[in-house]
């Protein structure tokens, strides 16, 4: 039975959305005493100048739709973002003063772009980034006190991201889809001076390379990365101008191992393990070849600065009961020194996730995390997918799903097919054939949920953004006996319009998991589309769509919506002002009360609601 409907201004699920967070965090590399912190304190996810000192924090900027992504110049003076229009993530990179003022325009003479992200060569002497257009990917490097001509530029029609420089930018490492065919990696290394190719790492078909960056060391030309060739990504060390390879191998290593940070004099690395959405860190000590497991606190982690001294390190720590926060570790044993910056905020712990298995329809084994509320089950029961497909669910802070479970909902979020940390194979079972294997992994995980008493078969709910929203359209229609409703959020309805307004650096995604365009392969992106299925779709549908959305535009889901209402379905679709997802809090927490509201329609609960 559910609880009563709690839409109070200080309904614990809303404090938890308001509970403030560190999204990501950098120190300069030749400043320590600045850093630039991202976090959603204010209300929406800003840029802050972080006084490394005093750990104070100082907005920099105010975006109506927010900053969620910054770059700190290797001194300390600048601030590089993308400047977009209200979160459509295409613009211009922008420069702004840490000590404040008005944001400078790098690139004035370019169109629009979209980008991954900016990043100053350790010595400051150069800047790199690519900007992605109609017309490909363009990588540009340029001196950082002369933007007129770049230094070095590239142009490719497949996905590419970098430039990763060396110290002083005398090397200049990309990595591209190219020759992979497929969303896999693989290195080129330039010389900057002529321009010429030095150097290609990418161990052949059936595999990838991940991308850890040069040492900071001065005149270092070491890279450090990782292959997948076996299966699981392991690190290695190349040196683009010797052509020596080093590979780092451990008995002790499971999962996918990738390197994260350089220390600063270039003779130890971060190595960070993912294994079936479980996080280990070691420091892996070069010149010993020796590897030191960190025996850090559970939860879920992320970059942060990396080793901030001989005997430190600072990264990012999640979980299902608590906010992200910045933890400075001890180096050589993973213990928690300190929380690096407290924001003074009462949030109210959420409940426990368990890590949880089970067979697909053909026997492939799934992982999944359940949080159940308290009592006896079975319960009305919210299935969650995540987005990507190229991304995994971890043990992580989830204000949404802390709602569902406040309410009287089991919480339920599967690692279908195509996640990653489960191998090569797992992660590229979908490829060419989209929505069809993760359906049956959902199908499956809801047989078990109701195997296991924990679902009540009539109440079940399909949730899930992006990727996971696209996942909610396609179970309603290819499995709609399953399903008591959906709610989709930034969801794809179809495949082939969306190619058609989606950025460009989007749109070579989806060639990438197509195997080419919906000209080239209409029959894929037709079955994989929820649209194709819109005559089977039984439960009602809440659509919660962002109108400056570039990787999921807006005109395929109006065109989807169309159909639904001519077939006579039941839909509504609720536009925000934002891009692909909103970053304000308040925003956030209208669009969970509009899912709690819907749930409680759908399930014909009578309990009642306190407004």
């Amino acid at each position: 039975m559910l609880n009563p409907l709690n839409l109070k201004a200080d309904a614990p699920w809303k404090r938890r959305f308001r509970a403030p967070a560190i999204a990501g965090s950098s120190r300069a590399v030749r400043n320590p005493y600045r850093g630039l912190v991202v976090s959603n304190k204010d209300g929406v996810y800003q840029l802050y100048a972080w006084d490394t000192e005093t750990d104070s924090l100082r907005q920099l900027t105010r975006d109506p739709a927010g900053v969620p992504h910054g770059s700190l110049s290797a001194d300390g003076e600048y601030v590089y973002y993308l400047r977009d229009r209200r979160g459509d993530e295409i613009g211009h990179y922008v420069r702004l003063p840490f000590a404040g003022g008005d944001a400078q325009d790098i690139t004035p003479d370019l169109p629009d772009y979209a980008s991954f992200d900016i990043n100053e060569s350790f010595s400051g002497k150069a800047i790199g980034f690519t900007a992605a257009d109609d017309a490909g990917f363009h990588i540009y490097l340029y001196a950082r006190d002369d933007m007129a001509a770049p230094l070095f530029s590239l142009s490719k029609s497949a996905i590419s991201v970098g430039p990763f420089m060396s110290h002083d930018a005398e090397i200049a490492v990309i990595a591209s889809t190219e020759k992979t065919g497929m969303h896999e990696y693989a290195l080129e290394a330039y010389d900057v001076a002529s321009g010429a190719l030095i150097a290609e790492l990418w161990d052949g078909p059936g595999s990838g390379t991940g991308f850890g960056g040069f040492s900071p060391a001065l005149g270092d030309m070491r890279f450090a990365g990782s292959s997948n060739a076996g299966g699981r990504h392991r690190p290695f060390i190349w040196n683009p101008r010797s052509g020596k390879r080093c590979d780092i191998q451990s008995d002790v290593f499971c999962g996918d191992v990738k390197v994260w940070h350089w220390s600063p004099d270039g003779g130890r690395l971060l190595l960070h393990q993912f294994d079936r959405a479980a996080p280990t860190l070691y420091v892996y000590h070069i010149a010993e070849r020796r590897l030191c497991k960190l025996e850090a606190p559970p939860g879920v982690f992320m970059p942060g600065s990396g080793f901030v001294e001989d005997n430190k390190l600072q990264v990012h720590l999640a979980d299902a009961t608590a906010p992200t926060r910045l933890l400075e570790l001890d180096a050589d044993s993973g213990k928690v020194l300190r929380n690096v910056i407290d924001l003074g905020v009462d949030v109210p712990r959420g409940l426990p996730w368990r890590s949880v298995t089970y067979a697909s329809s053909d026997g492939a084994e799934i992982q999944a995390w359940l949080a159940t509320p308290p009592g006896a089950g079975p319960f009305p029961t919210i299935v969650h997918t995540h987005g990507g497909p190229t991304a995994v669910q971890t043990n992580s802070w989830k204000p949404d799903a802390q709602a569902w479970l406040d309410h009287g909902f089991a919480f339920f979020s599967l690692n279908y097919r195509g996640s990653t940390t489960f191998g090569y194979d797992f992660q590229h079972a979908i490829d060419g054939n989209l929505g069809d294997l993760e359906v049956e992994d959902i199908a499956a995980g809801v047989a078990w949920l109701v195997d296991q008493g924990i679902a009540q078969p009539e109440a079940i709910l399909k949730t899930g953004g992006s990727y996971g929203g696209y996942l909610t359209l396609q179970s309603l229609g290819r499995k709609p006996e399953l399903f008591a409703g959906g709610m989709a959020v930034v969801a794809i309805a179809d495949w082939t319009l969306m190619y058609e307004d989606q950025a460009a650096t989007l749109r070579g995604y989806q060639r990438s998991m197509f195997g080419g365009t919906p000209d080239e392969k209409p029959e894929a992106h037709r079955k994989a589309s929820p649209i194709t299925y819109a005559e089977n779709i039984a439960a009602p549908i809440l659509v919660i769509q962002g109108e400056n959305d570039t990787r999921c535009p807006a005109r395929q889901m109006q065109v989807y919506e169309q159909k639904l209402k001519e077939l006579g379905k039941s839909i509504e679709v609720v536009w925000f002002d934002a891009g692909h997802g909103s970053l304000a809090i308040e925003e956030q927490i209208h669009h969970q009360e509009l899912m709690l509201e819907f749930a409680y329609c759908q399930l014909q609960v009578t309990a009642g609601a306190t407004h």
